[in-house]
């Protein structure tokens, strides 16, 4: 035990040798001084089951013991399921030492609540939506219950940078200061969190006006040990109706079934769709093995109690349970000793997938992440994507990211955040009643998160918020709720920022073909893959939430179509850079690893072997048949930008997984296009976003009027600057 050991109350300490710890932790150890000091805010950056959780709390609560006048403590945290799993965590260890906690979210009992309400002490755990509630609800009661906070902890932090959420948090906890009349002695803030990727970024994102210093801790020695496999599948082109072959999904289902039987383990797929799928096919295995079902579903769209029955099981750890998830299950909620992490598509982000890879290996056993990945038989037309086995070197280069270069993705600060803007004004307002339009200013963006909106532009909202009757100007010059803004304000769905991107209908001449969630880039005159044909899109309507497509000419379309999650250009070149070198092992210990099995290793020397016969070290564009493929192997905001170019510029243009097909073109009538573009000079991000039907991605789009909206999608969708630098790097030297 350090030193900070013997600073901690001996009821602490009790407690700690109860649990029969021979010794603190290394994140503990470290992170407790500063925490413990209490000046400053500190960033607490450990792999999952490091520990964080009482590197906060043990000297967090040994500061907070015996207050009784108000709240010690608030800890925020993205799900309400983490919240009951931090209370059950923590319940025997302040029962020991004699300390209140209260699990606050929509599900908790109200006689808890008005328990914590009239003795107004020790430790609140909360997420932001009951935050804002209480805010807007009970802002009397909340000055006076958090006027003494000591701490303000923000669990799995990664989750809410540079997202709708994230600024929402960060103006909850600005106008908590406010309301606590703590703005010139703010309680410090604790972030807690496995994966960041940027971690200077991430401490300004913490308190973006800097009004404390933040203290960076981490772990300085990690000796976990992490077993990766990938595993190959091919995916026959069925030649008859009498060829047996099994699809690759079958071959998946099969190996999932023979490893996970009789172990805990989690799946994941990249989509609900896909989560189901595996579970059913899993579950139709057991029956055909006369065994006990062991796999259940589980994503945002189930029920609670299905979600929190399948969590029960697997924390238990007495009846051996697979999860078939989306990212429901990447946050930090205690599932128990899971054997082994499965990801069966191609991951999207490393950030993800290092979340991921932490569900296991817990109770120092090895972290264990198994990739399957499956890619098309090659023919005679097969498309180019699949000839380059995509998914494939996308898993490889977000795996090489993770172990050898330890590299994440950073926050995208470029972003306006506008909807979560209109949102925080109609909860300031609703909050005070009435408010002068330069103080939401200074609250807000000058002194606030949204410090990237400028005064023209917030005027330009307030005045589109007028227009909507959310808001309405008071003779004395105040700005008050305006009937619309009353009833929004009013509804108990107000208080969450984050909305779930709508389903449209894909039709093709009157003949609905499936639903398409849309929260990626379309326009008409682009082309697209969906249920394994090419499609133009013809129209796409916001009103009826429908996309028209008729059949586009050409081969086979790809595989693997792309996902919705935006890719970082450090991948795509990191994918270049493998099929560069024909090499993707990871280097270790100055030793390089093979992670991938036969089939899979089989699969990358084909696409090895297309990468050099094209000279694609040295060629932009290719061309197959008729059509040109451009290469930039930069990320999603710069594909976006080159397609939506080509298409203003008349061409048939469609972008698969980072690489853009035009239709009828030559590689040099592609490349004096684009020297074009910059000679003449490039469109703005806010122009190019004109021309995308649907740009209403975030829940109060609709409000915030054209002109802003424009500016919102440009800035999420599209990169001028960026683009600019590849075509001349590209064309012009």
């Amino acid at each position: 035990m350090n030193n900070e050991y013997e600073k901690l109350d001996i009821r602490i300490k009790k407690w700690i040798y109860q649990q029969g710890w021979l010794d603190l932790r290394e994140i503990q150890k470290l992170a407790m001084p500063s925490v413990m000091d209490g000046k400053s805010d500190v960033l607490i950056s450990s792999s999952t089951a490091s520990g964080k959780t009482e590197a906060f709390f043990l000297p967090a609560i040994n500061n907070t013991i015996d207050q009784n006048d108000g709240f010690g403590i608030l800890y925020i945290s993205p799900l309400k399921a983490l919240i009951n799993d931090q209370y059950r965590r923590l319940e025997p260890l302040c029962h020991d030492v004699n300390m209140q906690v209260t699990a606050w979210h929509g599900d908790s009992l109200v006689s808890k609540k008005e328990q914590a309400k009239k003795t107004n002490t020790g430790i609140l755990l909360i997420t932001p939506e009951s935050l804002e509630s209480l805010l807007i609800r009970r802002s009397e009661w909340v000055k006076r219950a958090f006027s003494n906070l000591k701490y303000i902890a923000i669990d799995e932090y990664h989750s809410f940078i540079g997202n709708e959420r994230g600024y929402q948090l960060l103006s909850l906890l600005n106008r908590l200061d406010h309301v606590t009349n703590r703005i010139n002695n703010p309680a410090p803030r604790v972030a807690l969190s496995a994966t960041l990727g940027d971690i200077e970024m991430a401490t300004f994102l913490l308190r973006p006006n800097k009004k404390i210093p933040c203290t960076i801790v981490r772990n300085t020695n990690n000796s976990s040990i992490l077993k990766i496999q990938t595993k190959g599948y091919v995916d026959p082109v069925k030649s008859s109706m009498h060829d047996v072959r099994a699809s690759a999904e079958d071959q998946i289902c099969q190996d999932l079934y023979k490893i996970c039987k009789g172990t805990s383990n989690l799946i994941f797929a990249n989509s609900r769709q896909k989560t189901e799928l595996f579970a059913a096919q899993l579950r139709d295995l057991c029956e055909l093995n006369n065994s006990h079902n062991e796999f259940f579903p589980h994503h945002g769209s189930l029920s609670k109690i299905h979600r929190e029955e399948l969590e029960a099981r697997l924390q238990k750890e007495t009846l051996p349970t697979t999860a078939t998830c989306t990212m429901t299950l990447e946050l930090g909620i205690d599932i128990g000793k899971v054997a082994s992490v499965f990801q069966v598509s191609a991951p999207t982000s490393v950030s993800s997938l290092r979340q991921r890879v932490g569900r296991s290996g817990r109770r120092d056993s090895p972290s264990i992440l198994r990739v399957y990945i499956s890619e098309k038989e090659l023919v005679e037309n097969s498309n180019i994507v699949d000839l380059l086995r995509l998914e494939l070197i996308q898993s490889l280069a977000i795996i090489r990211l993770l172990v050898e270069n330890k590299w994440f993705e950073p926050s995208d600060e470029k972003q306006l955040h506008l909807s979560t803007l209109l949102h925080q004004v109609l909860a300031i307002i609703g909050q005070y009643g009435s408010i002068r339009a330069e103080q939401l200013y200074f609250f807000l963006c000058k002194d606030g998160p949204f410090q990237n909106i400028s005064s023209s532009q917030f005027r330009l909202l307030l005045q589109n918020m007028g227009k909507e009757e959310l808001i309405t100007q008071l003779d004395s010059g105040e700005l008050t709720l305006g009937v619309k803004g009353e009833k929004f304000v009013e509804h108990y769905t107000f208080y969450a920022v984050f909305n779930t991107p709508e389903e449209y209908r894909v039709v093709a001449e009157g003949k609905p073909l499936g639903t398409l969630p849309l929260d990626s880039v379309l326009m008409p005159g682009q082309n697209i893959a969906f249920c394994g044909k090419r499609w133009v899109v013809t129209d796409v309507s916001p009103a009826s939430k429908t996309i028209m497509v008729k059949r586009s000419k050409g081969g086979n379309p790809p595989k693997f179509g792309g996902s919705p999650m935006p890719v970082h250009s450090r991948i795509r070149q990191e994918m270049f850079n493998i099929l560069s070198n024909g090499d993707y092992r990871v280097l270790m210990g100055g030793k390089k690893i093979d992670f991938a099995e036969k089939t899979a290793s089989e699969l990358f020397t084909e696409a090895v072997v297309f990468f050099n016969e094209h000279n694609m070290l040295e060629n932009t564009i290719i061309t197959q048949g008729k059509n040109s493929y451009v290469f930039p192997w930069m990320g999603d905001k710069v594909v976006n930008t080159l397609t939506a170019l080509l298409i203003q510029g008349g061409y048939s243009a469609g972008s698969y997984y980072g690489v853009i097909e035009i239709q009828d073109t030559e590689p040099q009538e592609i490349s004096q296009f684009f020297i074009n573009c910059v000679t003449k000079k490039l469109p703005t991000e806010h122009d190019l976003a004109k021309a995308v039907p649907e740009k209403q991605i975030e829940k109060f789009d609709a409000f915030i009027g054209e002109d802003l909206l424009c500016d919102e999608y440009g800035k999420k969708k599209f990169d001028c600057i960026e683009t600019e630098e590849w075509i001349k790097k590209n064309f012009m030297q």
